[in-house]
């Protein structure tokens, strides 16, 4: 469905469960996709039913992008019974087994650099991996992204950090559409349509679906 504003570029939001929505509609021309996978704790299954879901929807990401195109990964470690779980490891991992290659690796701050966390870490790993494209030499992201702005809900990432990626995609990808598999209450989608580009979204809650479909944010937040 097109976003409510009309003066907008347009928004699809899909309430289905991402990786069979992924494996029917098969490669999406134009997208690059800028998204976030969700951890243990939001799927419901065992630690080694989750490890492999993860790894299957990363390789199920890369494949629904063009190959000349880009994935970019919002991740943030994990704690599970004293042990930490390399989120971006696996993206890694996932991705070369799909045929990619990593372009770039940043590190966006979640808490003020220099203070102690408990339990989860305090900054968010954002990995952007190709098929065929090579990294620019000239990268305007910042290696460590102290300000990633505002948080929608408590899963999202930040409003800036989305537009980090989000300004990568459109112009160094120079993609049409950003998709986001795993869309939560839409930051990456409004992000999007806020800097010029349609965007398609999937995400199986309908409450999250709702209000995917509706957010919007303004310049000061990018």
């Amino acid at each position: 469905m097109l976003s409510e504003n009309e003066h907008l570029p347009s928004r699809e939001v899909h309430c289905a469960e991402a990786l069979a929505w992924m494996a029917a509609r098969g490669e999406i021309p134009g997208a690059c996709a800028v998204t976030s996978l969700p951890d243990v704790s939001e799927v419901g299954l065992s630690l080694p039913v989750w490890r492999a879901w993860f790894l299957e929807a990363v390789r199920q990401v890369v494949a629904v992008i063009p190959a000349e195109s880009a994935a970019l990964f919002f991740q943030s470690d994990i704690k599970r019974e004293g042990i930490w779980i390399d989120k971006g490891a696996l993206v890694i991992r996932a991705a070369e087994d799909a045929g990619a290659r990593v372009l770039f690796h940043k590190i966006i701050c979640r808490r003020t650099p220099g203070l102690l966390t408990l339990g989860r870490p305090g900054y968010t790993h954002l990995i952007a991996v190709s098929r065929r494209m090579i990294c620019p030499d000239v990268l305007p992201i910042p290696d460590v992204v102290v300000d990633a702005g505002r948080l929608t809900w408590v899963r999202a990432m930040g409003t800036r950090a989305a537009a980090h990626a989000v300004r990568f995609a459109r112009d160094h990808v120079k993609a049409k559409i950003i998709f986001d598999p795993f869309c939560g209450v839409g930051t990456v989608l409004a992000v999007a349509n806020a800097l010029g580009l349609a965007a398609i979204g999937v995400e199986q809650s309908r409450k999250r679906c709702e209000l995917a479909r509706t957010l919007a944010l303004g310049p000061s937040e990018l």
